[in-house]
């Protein structure tokens, strides 16, 4: 890896940590009920909606109210796509989203997933976009963080039956987190050039007329044939080009601080108004983990022990970095195939300036490197090149992140529930080492807590390894494939892991929207979210009902550089290797044969 790629990741490393302090002080502070000002314009929202501030609920209760706001989100975001098109601010009048694509779009906003098979400028109106896929970006993410803070107060508790109100976390983390870093990024990213309007689509003259061919229809309407039975194509040329329009920088501050990944335009972060300067990459970078970065810290400040935080940060930290230098090296060293084109010079050339191809220019292989590493550590999915592009190696480090249950920062609240999950299972680990009944944070592991973990752990590789054998086993699986052999095969267990992980990024190759796979990845990021959701209220409401132990001798330090070291292998161990067999046969042989000639 190269100085100036080490430069960046430092840079950004130093950044995060000095912006992540002071924003984990203000969450904790307003998910406490600390910040005073703010209840007088909490208490006519929960007045309206009939809500008891003051009243908290077990661990049933929580989740029954969170499943069902998602389950009436998921509805409303159909509904607005079924009827966009006699809906108002639709000046391209475009039609109504088709049945399963609107079902498969609604799941995937609503479960922090943002998997898009549809290109967002060319399918969703400016109505859709806001009213549909911006509000759920806002509230997902609130719904991510209620569910950790939730997690945390059954570490922080003892003796008690309620984990929190539900309503009164997702309006907080909404109102007074979400909202404001929002407002201030959408205008940084205005002030950078991300477009923000609600004019039409804009028709310009290119420098340049550009040329295609296209089949020449016969007076049937079907494309002629001539004597070998070949298509007829006939030469075009133009010198106009449509520029889409519409209100990006909103969409994009809550698409990266939320960890949500949907763009607004098909290109997502590769494109120019989407992301249109290296400063503005860069901030959007350290969007994607600035939450994420900040509730570790603010795990140690609810449990009272700051070491607690900065633990479970390490070992994030320590995952991040080794991922990042494996994927900007193997970019870095470009493609052994390009000697094949038998222009010895021009080749080496070629080989020793990287693997530029799906990348942009303007960000070239370091930045794109490290924004692929970061998106897919962090639940986002969102892109700023081609990941379909990369080389074996570098691909699979996106892959890999996603397998490990997106726990390397992962998304907002989910990131760090999911490691906490992890590390409920090192110290359980532990104590069968030593012969020690197992106990994090002053609580008690037992029976109860080990099978909500184990389903919380399981549950999205059962997802993704059965996901990707129904679809490589089937017509209708194999109909989307665009690239036979291994590299096929890894477009569709990335696709399955980027689903059923909620991250939202793909191996562009595959045609994902067919009924088969709108279907298939619907279930599969409801499952994701909510077959882990469950699971980790659960252990909260059981975790708040224990009494706290006393610290002896013979408990373990759950905040010193061992337990770090215990966490990291209890990640890659037991979150990695159900993949193994699969990732031998994508990317690993593809690495082998790409390197083979």
């Amino acid at each position: 890896m190269t100085a100036a790629a080490w430069m960046q990741l430092a840079a950004f490393l130093a950044v995060l940590l000095v912006a992540a302090w002071p924003l984990a002080r203000w969450i904790d502070a307003v998910m406490a009920g600390r910040f005073r000002p703010g209840h007088r314009v909490e208490r006519p929202l929960y007045r309206l909606a009939g809500v008891r501030a003051d009243q908290e609920s077990g661990w049933q209760r929580y989740t029954l109210g969170l499943l069902l706001f998602n389950a009436l989100g998921v509805l409303a975001v159909f509904a607005l796509q079924r009827l966009q098109d006699v809906l108002p601010l639709n000046p391209q009048g475009l039609p109504a989203v088709a049945p399963d694509l609107a079902f498969n779009t609604a799941v995937s906003f609503v479960t922090n997933t943002n998997w898009q098979a549809y290109g967002g400028e060319s399918t969703m109106a400016y109505l859709t976009q806001m009213l549909a896929l911006t509000v759920q970006n806002f509230l997902s993410a609130a719904t991510g963080i209620a569910v950790v803070v939730a997690l945390v107060r059954g570490f922080a508790r003892h003796s008690a039956q309620a984990i929190g109100n539900v309503w009164v976390d997702l309006t907080r983390a909404t109102l007074w987190v979400l909202l404001p870093l929002s407002f201030v990024f959408a205008l940084a990213m205005v002030g950078q050039g991300v477009i923000q309007n609600l004019r039409p689509y804009a028709t310009v003259q290119t420098v340049e007329a550009f040329q295609w061919q296209e089949p020449r229809l016969g007076e049937d309407g079907l494309p002629v044939k001539d004597a070998q039975g070949q298509t007829v194509l006939q030469d075009k040329q133009d010198q106009h080009q449509t520029l889409a329009m519409g209100p990006v920088a909103s969409q994009l501050a809550i698409k990266m601080l939320g960890t949500n990944g949907g763009g607004f335009f098909n290109a997502n972060s590769a494109h120019p108004f989407e992301n249109p300067t290296p400063l503005a990459d860069f901030l959007q970078m350290l969007a994607i983990f600035l939450i994420p970065a900040a509730l570790c810290f603010v795990f140690g400040r609810m449990v009272g022990d700051p070491r607690q935080g900065w633990a479970v940060l390490g070992a994030m930290t320590a995952m991040f970095v080794v991922m990042a230098v494996l994927a900007t090296a193997a970019e870095q060293q470009g493609n052994p195939g390009l000697s094949a084109l038998g222009v010895d010079q021009q080749a080496s050339a070629l080989q020793s300036g990287g693997n530029m191809e799906g990348k942009e220019v303007r960000f070239g292989i370091n930045a794109s490197s490290l924004f692929a590493t970061i998106t897919t550590a962090a639940s986002c999915g969102a892109v700023n090149a081609m990941h379909d592009s990369f080389t074996p190696l570098g691909g699979a480090v996106p892959l890999v992140l996603m397998q490990l249950g997106e726990v390397v920062f992962g998304g907002v609240g989910s990131g760090l529930y999911g490691m906490l999950v992890f590390a409920i299972m090192a110290v359980f680990i532990a104590g069968l080492m030593i012969g020690r009944t197992p106990e994090y944070l002053g609580k008690k592991i037992e029976i109860f807590e080990m099978k909500m973990v184990a389903i919380a752990i399981l549950v999205t590789p059962l997802l993704v390894l059965a996901g990707t054998a129904v679809a490589v086993l089937t017509d209708a699986g194999r109909a989307g494939l665009a690239n036979p052999g291994a590299h096929g095969f890894s477009e569709v267990l990335y696709a399955f892991s980027s689903a059923a992980n909620n991250n939202g990024s793909a191996f562009a190759g595959l045609s994902a929207n067919s009924l088969f796979y709108n279907l298939m990845l619907s279930v599969a990021m409801a499952l994701g979210r909510f077959g882990v959701i469950v699971p980790v209220l659960a252990i909260a409401g059981s975790l708040a009902a224990k009494k706290r132990l006393a610290v002896t001798e013979g408990t373990l330090p759950t905040h010193g550089p061992l337990f770090i070291v215990l966490l990291i292998g209890t990640v890659l161990l037991v979150g990695l290797l159900n993949y193994v067999p699969a990732l031998a046969l994508g990317p690993v042989v593809e690495h082998l044969a790409l390197w083979a000639h």
